[in-house]
């Protein structure tokens, strides 16, 4: 399998391509800036390890990105758009700039990165026998059942529990996750015929660099309220991953799955 990770220099999304190079996938990564564990995977894995130092937030540069991904690998199976930032701060002194950073890489990278991947699956994916009238996928040439015989297609957003929980000073992010996981389930329903998978995965938050921006009070207080008292690892959060880009999750799309300890 080919699998796209965008963040995967660090934390959760390293994580994902440890993970998925022990799977046996091919895996293709971007992030604003490497790290010495990537450079060390890609030392170990250089047939199967396919990463750049780019901004997510550069439209042209993520398209110019998955096309070399595909012309080295022949193709594209998974996208799991993970890339994201976060600025803690009560919205009442956010400045316009830090709200517009965190809708560019939140959501609209998130998009644009999905919509490439989702173009090249579709070249992939036999079209179905018929379509719903407000199906917006054009129809063509296959005469197979949905989904028969097609490549093992999925696209997974990171999403966060505080799009569904909140938590204070990180409204603006959590606008940004919730945007994403409408995204999922709208998606889900416009390519499932195409035998096409869309989940969203909501962690708790996790002992990495992205909650490290938090202060110290923050995140005693979110480790306090979940039911195993701990903050997650991304441990916690790859085999889920794992699992939603695997056949054993061939029925399970427009999904949001929550692991939080029990927040």
């Amino acid at each position: 399998m080919i699998s796209l990770i965008s963040g995967g220099s660090r934390g959760l999304g390293l994580a994902i391509v440890e993970r998925l190079l022990a799977r046996g996938d091919r895996v293709a990564t971007f992030s604003r800036s490497g790290s010495p564990a990537l450079a060390a995977l890609a030392a170990a894995h250089p047939d199967r390890l396919h990463a750049e130092s780019l901004d997510g937030s550069d439209s042209a540069a993520v398209i110019g990105f998955v096309g070399r991904v595909v012309e080295r690998f022949g193709g594209l199976d998974h996208c799991i758009a993970n890339a994201a930032i976060a600025h803690e701060g009560v919205l009442a002194t956010m400045r316009d700039d830090e709200i517009d950073s965190l809708l560019t890489v939140n959501v609209k990278a998130s998009i644009v990165l999905v919509r490439e991947c989702l173009r090249q699956m579709l070249a992939r994916s036999p079209a179905p026998r018929s379509e719903p009238k407000h199906s917006p996928l054009p129809l063509g040439e296959g005469g197979r059942r949905p989904g028969e015989g097609a490549p093992p297609a999925s696209i997974t957003v990171i999403s966060s529990i505080v799009a569904s929980r909140g938590s204070p000073g990180l409204a603006v992010y959590a606008a940004t996750k919730a945007a994403l996981e409408g995204f999922a389930r709208s998606l889900a329903r416009e390519v499932g015929l195409r035998g096409i998978r869309v989940n969203a995965i909501a962690p708790g938050f996790l002992e990495t660099d992205l909650s490290a921006t938090l202060s110290a009070d923050n995140r005693a207080r979110l480790a306090r309220r979940t039911a195993l008292g701990r903050l997650g690892t991304t441990a916690d959060v790859v085999g889920a991953l794992e699992f939603l880009t695997s056949p054993r999750a061939a029925f399970i799309t427009g999904q949001v799955l929550t692991i939080d300890g029990g927040n």
